[in-house]
């Protein structure tokens, strides 16, 4: 949808993860030190980057809320076709394959995409991925939602929230961006929540049932291979469909709850590091510090310290 989410340039918010057997990239959000994990970008045909398949085809493992301003076109999610019209608001789940038939499409129609993962929004920073879908504001990300149609005298305030959003991340150092970043995007999930019917789908079976299983035995030092077991899968199989499904394996769905219990401990506790690592199922704390850069590319002890500071 011409977001930097689909492509490859220096001081892009995401990298190449993975290529599927089918050939569609996968992008996953490269986690910027210190900074939200937002971005956001006005989209045209201009923007449209020129590394990805004939048909434009990729997906992403974070999450994608595109608003179209003005103009007409179509792209399709999953297979199905989505038109791109004045005041429609399109959410894209991880793991849900984008396609653009021609560069043509998106010439005539011009927007804003802002790519997140949970960790931006302080509602959601602590929410297990279970409860993702079922968030009151990922409502439009649900199953059975997907897109609404913001009311004629309300588009010119998504386009002032999308400004000013672009606006803080452009100077994330100013006092006070921080905290503006992530009132700006609750305030964009609150009115696409607005827009999702009123009875969405449920989450995929599957899905539910290992997020279930995940959120019972984190905290104890189970493996995939565990976990894949325990359903009656092989951990080939069961880390193949979910990645399918959810546009991540197994073991990164079992390390991001992790990852999202242990900035719970280092945010709201003083416990060293060894301690944490043994809540949290993982071995010590140099493997706790090695998982956290590795994930957000900062220690532990300075983003406590950087949490910390915000007053």
């Amino acid at each position: 949808m011409g977001h930097p989410s689909v492509g490859t340039s220096p001081g892009s918010p995401s990298r190449l993860r993975t290529v599927r057997r089918d050939g569609t990239p996968v992008y996953r959000y490269q986690q910027r030190p210190g900074l939200p994990a937002v971005s956001v970008i006005r989209f045209d045909a201009g923007a449209v980057h020129t590394d990805l398949p004939p048909d434009h085809r990729h997906a992403h493992d974070f999450l994608v809320l595109v608003y179209v301003e003005e103009g007409t076109g179509s792209f399709t999610l999953d297979g199905t076709d989505r038109s791109l019209r004045a005041g429609e608001v399109h959410a894209v789940s991880p793991g849900q394959v984008i396609g653009i038939a021609a560069v043509a499409e998106l010439a005539r129609s011009r927007g804003w995409s802002v790519a997140f993962t949970p960790d931006a929004v302080p509602a959601l920073a602590s929410v297990s991925p279970l409860a993702w879908t079922h968030h009151p504001l990922l409502a439009l990300f649900a199953p059975g939602a997907g897109h609404g149609r913001v009311a004629g005298p309300d588009q010119a305030k998504w386009s002032a929230w999308l400004g000013d959003l672009a606006d803080e991340l452009d100077d994330p150092g100013r006092p006070g961006a921080h905290e503006a970043v992530a009132a700006l995007l609750t305030r964009l999930l609150v009115a696409s929540a607005r827009l999702a019917p009123a009875a969405p789908g449920t989450l995929d079976p599957l899905v539910e049932r290992v997020f279930t299983k995940i959120e019972a035995t984190f905290h104890e030092p189970v493996s995939a291979t565990d976990i894949a077991r325990t359903l009656g899968y092989t951990p080939g199989h069961l880390t193949t469909v979910l990645r399918r499904r959810t546009g991540r394996p197994l073991l990164e769905w079992i390390t991001e709850r992790r990852m999202i219990e242990v900035r719970r401990l280092l945010r709201e506790t003083d416990l060293p590091l060894d301690a944490v690592a043994a809540r949290t199922g993982l071995r010590d704390a140099t493997y706790l510090v090695r998982r956290f850069r590795n994930r957000y590319g900062i220690t532990p002890q300075r983003w406590r310290r950087t949490e910390r500071a915000w007053p």
